[in-house]
């Protein structure tokens, strides 16, 4: 049989294989202790090899800092051996992932409801509320776009305007496809922000303008709920049997190709940065779009999960971004806020005190586009159920952070920064 023949039976089987919705019955996630430099090493050698398999949900940061691996059940006597030759303490966190998938939506969801905030929605019942709520509210809210995905969808926003002059605040979600309550989160806010009566809600909604992407990565989002339930990246091609990049390494500010710590140069890699900056479509072209409304823009904002951080520059080194006091001071009395609601506690820290990372969103937002207020936020949980949050937590999570919000304004007004 030709090479060529072979090549062909090749992709058609990887196609087809790529068709079916992934199951993953009987993974677990372990939760694994670095106990020293050692040991952080071993893990991050594991890291690096996507051949090996394994899915860092959390990924490999410091000493005295645990890390989450979601291990395959083929993988399961290798990761043993592994975790015992290096004297790793391990415990499981989470025993059979797809019980989780199996029980992230509610058991019964009608057909023909309005939408709402008892279950994750796909991107076109996203799209098809977001066309609902301009229709309905011309006055003050209007569609936006930056462009196109790699695979031609939109990527859409809106944006929401109550009156001339206002500051403006950037909201950036679901950079990371299998990060749903990041967009539920963000439609939750901008329905709030049309429909509360709190008259705190109506101040921020009111007196600053909004531009809201509930979704910066439509092929990776769509995929995760057609395909992939733990797709992360974007779906541009990537050799013969890889896809995707990691928006969050491929912005232009520190950008690096892979070859040292904050990002991966394995283009089969959760953390590929991509073939040069800017390289993606999704990245470039929301780039040129904040680029293009500055200086309106004061704030920006990144939603991710999970972890319960509220995170600020910088991401790729450990030297203090200019303002950081006033960034760390801002940061507290939003995660003050924050815990007023559900009690849910949020740590903040500098991004790079988490774990390196280079090419990220808020980095450029901050060191590049020049807006002094930046902040990544890591929502629910704290690993129980990572990034398959249950649809019944969306909306306490989704009240938490609007509500933190009202304190991140607030100080940050206070301390100057929305005066021209």
């Amino acid at each position: 049989m030709g090479k060529l023949v072979v090549l062909f039976i090749l992709i058609l089987t990887v196609v087809a294989v790529r068709s079916e919705k992934a199951r993953f019955d009987n993974y677990k996630v372990f939760t694994v202790n670095v106990e020293s430099t050692d040991q952080l090493d071993v893990l991050r050698e594991i890291e690096k090899s996507s051949s090996l398999g394994y899915d860092f949900w959390s990924g490999p940061t410091k000493v005295g800092r645990a890390v989450d691996i979601m291990v395959p059940p083929h993988k399961a006597a290798e990761f043993d051996e592994i975790m015992t030759a290096h004297q790793f303490t391990t415990t499981v966190k989470v025993t059979n992932v797809q019980e989780l998938i199996d029980n992230e939506q509610p058991k019964f969801m009608p057909r023909n409801v309005d939408f709402g905030w008892d279950r994750y929605h796909t991107l076109q019942e996203i799209w098809d509320w977001m066309d609902e709520m301009v229709t309905n509210n011309s006055d003050v809210l209007s569609h936006i776009d930056a462009g196109l995905s790699y695979e031609g969808r939109p990527i859409r926003g809106v944006l929401l305007s109550y009156k001339a002059g206002n500051p403006a605040v950037f909201i950036e979600s679901n950079t990371h496809a299998r990060e749903w309550i990041t967009s539920a989160t963000a439609t939750y806010v901008l329905n709030e922000f049309i429909n509360s009566n709190d008259p705190e809600v109506r101040h921020i909604a009111e007196d600053y303008d909004w531009y809201i992407f509930p979704n910066v990565n439509p092929d990776g989002f769509h995929y995760s709920h057609e395909t992939n339930r733990m797709w992360r990246k974007t779906r541009a091609r990537i050799g013969l049997l890889c896809h995707g990049v990691d928006p969050n390494r491929n912005w232009g500010y520190q950008w690096q190709d892979g070859s040292s710590a904050g990002a991966s140069n394995d283009i089969c890699s959760e953390t590929y940065a991509g073939p040069a900056p800017f390289s993606e479509p999704e990245t470039r072209q929301l780039a040129d779009y904040v680029s293009q409304h500055l200086p309106h823009i004061k704030v920006y904002l990144s939603y991710h999960s999970y972890s319960q951080l509220l995170l600020y520059p910088w991401s790729y080194t450990s030297n203090p971004a200019p303002n950081y006091d006033d960034l760390y001071q801002i940061g507290m009395a939003t995660a003050d806020r924050l815990k007023q609601s559900h009690d849910i506690t949020y740590t903040v820290q500098s991004s790079f005190d988490l774990y390196i990372s280079t090419g990220t969103s808020v980095d450029w937002a901050y060191g590049e586009a020049g807006i002094q207020v930046g902040y990544t936020y890591e929502m629910r949980d704290i690993g129980f159920y990572g990034f398959i949050l249950p649809a019944n937590q969306i909306i306490p999570n989704a009240i938490e952070v609007l509500q933190s919000m009202i304190a991140l304004l607030d100080e940050s007004e206070r301390l100057g920064y929305f005066q021209e």
